[in-house]
């Protein structure tokens, strides 16, 4: 028999781990340019094949979870992600980074799906504010490394600093090889026809509908804005890579927040209200022409879009619990999806046309999410 309370910190191990994998390229994204000479576009190319990574992540791991369970996934990947960190910090070869991004990313999947459906799993009730606790650890690995970066540039080179960090890793290696795990589901052989199944439940594709939207502003975001800072605010890179900290602490403190509203409050008011902050601050930042307004801009679109991807996961849970791997899956493909697609293209209009007027998409995928989210509340409601 596993311990809830200690299996709940692994999978917050596992999300403070994914919080470093997905915030290290985009902190240290100005330092690679430089290093390597590379241009607005092969940085993009980075963002994708990091996005690519997990999606395959995400892809795989729910199968393999509802059949196998969370243990051996767990050890296989924290080991993947030791090895990986360290290669991104100190190889000279180009070709090699581009080959360990998307190692890492596919570990840091299956990291994140395995961490989130662990915790809907052992949630006998409010599964999203359980989800939301679970969501402050991955807001303190991502705002750790910009944190790092930006406090130890003086006195180090971000290839040690980054070194430093992977060493991290060895403690949630660790913690996976010694813990015990909940059974899998279905030991004795996976589900397949009700597995495919959920490709026709519409309330679950809308859902992953809405985290693809997601996924493509948290990683844009998280990728663009040191850069965002440097070129259009003419900000010096290491003061840059410490402001995008700001993103990040909004994400961490709103699901601090959210782990106590989420019992008190409707996930639907919670969900409507970070939309509106989420638009605030993603207008204060496009029309920002100083830090006082892009500090603050940056720091609320953290806080707004701190929210979907705990009610969404939640939603997602409480519906499909004896495939909840599987689902979750299925949702965060979709979601990876767009984490993939938004920051390339961002890379791709930021070389041409700024990349002010490439975060205008920002805006514009808080307005799908509404219609989305409002599309899938009807369609719970006419499967009731």
């Amino acid at each position: 028999m596993y311990n809830r309370k200690l299996v709940f910190t692994a999978a917050c191990l596992g999300m403070l781990m994914f919080g470093i994998i997905l915030t290290t390229l985009g902190s240290i994204l100005p330092f690679i340019i430089e290093k390597f000479g590379i241009d607005k576009t092969s940085a993009g190319w980075l963002m994708l094949l990091m996005s690519f990574g997990i999606l395959t992540g995400s892809l795989i791991f729910g199968p393999i979870v509802d059949r196998y369970g969370y243990k051996i996934l767990l050890i296989v990947c924290s080991a993947i992600i030791f090895f990986g960190l360290e290669a991104i910090a100190f190889t000279p070869y180009f070709g090699l980074l581009r080959l360990t991004v998307f190692i890492v990313g596919l570990a840091g999947g299956i990291i994140n799906g395995g961490a989130n459906a662990l915790v809907a799993d052992i949630s006998e009730g409010g599964k999203s504010a359980n989800l939301s606790i679970l969501g402050i650890f991955f807001g303190v690995g991502a705002i750790g490394v910009p944190l790092l970066l930006g406090s130890l540039l003086q006195f180090f080179s971000y290839e040690n600093i980054m070194g430093g960090v992977g060493f991290f890793i060895i403690i949630p290696f660790f913690v996976f090889l010694i813990l015990r795990f909940p059974a899998p589901k279905h030991a004795q052989g996976f589900p397949i026809k009700q597995g495919l199944s959920l490709l026709s439940e519409l309330p679950l594709i809308l859902f992953g509908v809405i985290l693809f939207f997601q996924s493509g502003m948290e990683i844009t975001v998280g990728s663009w804005s040191s850069l965002f800072f440097k070129e259009e605010l003419a900000i010096d890179a290491n003061r840059a890579v410490l402001y995008l900290s700001f993103y990040w602490l909004g994400i961490m403190l709103t699901r601090l927040l959210l782990g106590y509203l989420l019992k008190k409050i409707s996930p639907v008011i919670v969900q409507i209200s970070s939309f509106s902050v989420a638009l605030i601050g993603a207008l204060l930042l496009l029309f920002s022409s100083n830090l006082n307004a892009a500090i603050p801009g940056l720091f609320l679109l953290g806080c707004g879009l701190a929210a979907a991807f705990p009610i969404m996961l939640g939603y997602v849970g409480d519906r499909y619990p004896k495939l909840s791997g599987t689902a979750f899956s299925i949702a965060f493909v979709m979601a990876l999806t767009g984490g993939m697609i938004f920051p390339y293209l961002t890379g791709v209009a930021g070389q041409s046309l700024g990349l002010r007027i490439s975060f205008i998409a920002i805006p514009i995928s808080l307005g799908c999410q509404a219609i989305l989210f409002w599309m899938a509340l009807r369609s719970i409601r006419a499967k009731k």
